[in-house]
């Protein structure tokens, strides 16, 4: 039996709808009207059940339900709705049962099944704004449905609500000429649940390797064949790839292909193991498309380890050919590339990744002494040099070192050796553009090397993600959330998607719609609560929504993730790059309102 005092929360998108004037519709004729109610809800619920919903609470003429994607919720609004209408259109417009919807994208709280919290309170007045058959969503909702789902959008601005502290920004969503149910087939078929619309071109994720070693310190060696292979596909412009750090949620589970392309959004998923005995490897790969579950190739590949990245170049160049005959053969020459001459170094490499993916203190240590001993191997291999300086941006994002004057010179010196090394190679770009464009302070140069990283390799996520924060250092808010929003398409299931999200935060608190970047910033600190770069924003935009107590409690969190913050320090050590004095301004007042030292 359930207990029923256990509250458990948890993130999720939140639909409300209820009938518009049922009052006077039941004060009219209570026995048609709830017949009428019993066949609507009939409707309504199959849709929500259909889209993957799950209803929650129920009183009367109202229905909220809970979803696992905005998209999700969206959707099923504008179909529903489509449904009702249909309904409708054979009755006197006096007997019409209206619902008005709200969707909004927020922290719940779930007791016994039912929903409680801001997050409820803000979808409900969000639906009492819609219009009798229509829907409105929140600005958080907005960021996350306006690219995938072909809607028309009305900003109704910042609405003050019954109840809620803070104006809600609130946009009215409306089909686009079309029925919704036409205007949305393309985006998902009735019964599943598919959050995420399928790209214009052949899109594909390569899931983690089974280590077949027998040894489970061979993990890094698999995992690594799965990382060239995805950044050997990703070159290619003709396709769509899922990034790495998406597909490797995937590790240790056992997955349904099918749930993986609805999950992931993607047309193939290729698999395969990789078993390494002595000097010998055999990598055995099959792709399958994830809308039927049907194999496309499969094969199995022996090599020694000395012709390693010409197997891996063998694999890449078959997965291309089975998915895309009709690409040019010069994309597929261009995944194909050997980036070092000592094996020992590519191993090396190989452990210092897996290290860096760890993202505790220890492991970033462990990680930079794995780079300069790939250094050290061998000179001329780009890719450690890029890894070394970028370990020294992480113990500065994540707060684990203030970033002095001396990290910053070596991660400088590193950085342009890599480039001198790898000037066409997108990953090492990126990573450059990252560490000057974030860390050192060459804000325009790292924009420059991102956008090459880009233009290079356009499925590179991480590219969008730090292209996002240098837009957003130089000023531009509307290229910031479009880089964001384009990375987070990449890699939905990315483990630091809590940077983008914080992000998004950041672009909305700089654009002033403190109420969307509270949202976000929320979502990014349930993804890691150790990342003391979100609760700054959450500080900051709790303190100019004027919500000051909630202002000081995230700065409490703060000061126990770093007791030694210091407002000097931090707006030295963070903020010192951005270029608008005004924001750099804000965000001081709203750290001093919020309680941190000077």
């Amino acid at each position: 039996m359930a207990d029923p005092v256990k509250v458990k929360r948890r993130l999720a998108a939140i639909f409300a709808a209820d009938v518009e004037g049922y009052s006077r519709l039941m004060g009219a004729d209570e026995v048609a009207t709830l017949d009428a109610l019993t066949a609507r809800r009939e409707i309504l619920d199959g849709q929500i059940a259909t889209h993957g919903g799950r209803i929650a609470n129920t009183a009367g003429d109202s229905v909220l339900a809970e979803f696992g994607s905005a998209v999700d919720a969206v959707r099923c609004a504008m179909e529903a709705q489509d449904a009702l209408a249909k309904a409708n259109s054979t009755l006197p417009e006096s007997h019409h049962i209206n619902f008005r919807m709200g969707v909004h994208v927020g922290d719940v709280m779930i007791r016994v099944g039912d929903m409680f919290g801001d997050g409820v309170n803000i979808a409900a007045r969000l639906q009492t704004l819609a219009k009798a058959g229509g829907l409105c969503i929140s600005g958080v909702t907005y960021d996350q449905v306006r690219k995938i789902l072909p809607l028309q959008f009305t900003d109704l601005g910042a609405q003050n609500v019954k109840n809620i502290e803070e104006p809600i920004r609130a946009y009215e969503v409306m089909a686009r000429g079309e029925p919704a149910s036409s205007a949305l087939k393309d985006v998902s078929s009735p019964g599943d649940r598919k959050p995420l619309a399928l790209p214009d071109k052949p899109s594909i994720a390569v899931l983690p390797f089974q280590n077949m070693s027998g040894d489970p310190e061979q993990d890094y060696f698999a995992d690594g064949m799965v990382e060239d292979i995805i950044t050997g596909l990703s070159r290619s412009k003709s396709l769509f790839v899922i990034a790495r750090n998406s597909s490797f949620t995937y590790k240790g589970k056992a997955v349904d292909i099918k749930q993986v392309g609805r999950e992931l959004g993607i047309r193939y998923v290729m698999e395969g193991s990789v078993r390494k005995a002595g000097n010998r490897v055999r990598i055995t790969g099959q792709l399958v498309d994830a809308e039927t579950g049907s194999h496309i190739w499969a094969d199995r590949y022996d090599s020694t380890l000395e012709d390693i990245f010409d197997l891996q170049d063998r694999v890449t160049t078959s997965v291309i050919g089975a998915i895309a005959p009709q690409l040019e053969r010069a994309e597929i020459v261009r995944a194909q590339r050997k980036p070092t001459e000592s094996l020992q170094a590519y191993d090396y490499y190989l452990r210092a990744l897996a290290s860096f993916y760890r993202f505790t203190p220890e492991a970033n240590i462990e990680a930079l002494k794995l780079t300069r001993t790939a250094n050290n191997l061998d000179p001329d291999y780009a890719a450690p040099f890029a890894l070394g300086a970028t370990c020294y941006v992480q113990r500065w994002g994540f707060g684990w070192n203030i970033g002095d004057a001396e990290d910053e010179n070596e991660a400088r010196r590193l950085m342009r050796r890599a480039l001198e090394l790898g000037k066409d190679d997108p990953l090492v770009l990126a990573l450059a553009g990252q560490a000057l464009g974030l860390f050192i302070g060459e804000v325009q140069e790292g924009a420059a090397l991102l956008a090459r990283a880009i233009s290079l390799d356009p499925n590179l996520a991480s590219a969008r993600f730090w292209n996002g924060y240098v837009q957003l250092y130089l000023g531009d808010t509307d290229a910031a959330i479009e880089q964001f929003q384009i990375g987070l398409r990449m890699s939905p299931l990315d483990p630091r998607i809590f940077l983008a999200q914080n992000g998004m935060a950041a672009a909305h608190f700089s654009a002033g719609r403190y109420e969307d970047g509270s949202l976000w910033v929320k979502i990014a600190v349930q993804q890691n609560p150790n990342f003391v770069a979100a609760h700054h924003t959450l500080m900051a935009c709790h303190a100019m929504a004027g919500r000051v107590e909630e202002a000081r409690q995230a700065w409490a969190v703060a000061r126990q993730i770093d007791p030694t913050q210091r407002l000097s320090t931090v707006l030295k050590e963070r903020y010192r790059l951005r270029r608008s004095k005004d924001i750099i301004q804000r965000y001081a007042e709203a750290f001093r309102i919020a309680g941190m030292p000077e």
